[in-house]
């Protein structure tokens, strides 16, 4: 799977995890030079809180772009720290 922005390959792997619709890539595998911490977190009931990274191609920003969670629940612990996609990033094979 690759994750796709702006021509872009922010990410690919053939591990990804598959939650709720989204494919989860292993940390090591995100190009690291497209992602900028947030300050943005948000809750789920059942995976924990997460948080996200900008994507920053250039002068162009997709905010809150990605996230994870670096300390999900017992019920999501095989995500932690993988990240998954939205706002526009294309995840294809």
């Amino acid at each position: 799977m690759k994750a796709i922005w702006k021509d872009k390959i922010l990410a690919q792997s053939d591990e990804t995890l598959i939650i709720e619709n989204n494919h989860y890539f292993p940390p090591e595998s995100l190009k690291r030079e497209f992602f900028e911490i947030s300050d943005t977190t948000s809750e789920c009931p059942w995976k924990g809180r997460a948080s996200y990274y900008h994507i920053r191609i250039g002068e162009d920003t997709n905010r809150d772009a990605a996230w994870f969670y670096p300390q999900p629940k017992d019920a999501a612990k095989e995500i932690k720290n993988h990240v998954a996609f939205w706002k526009g990033v294309k995840v294809e094979e």
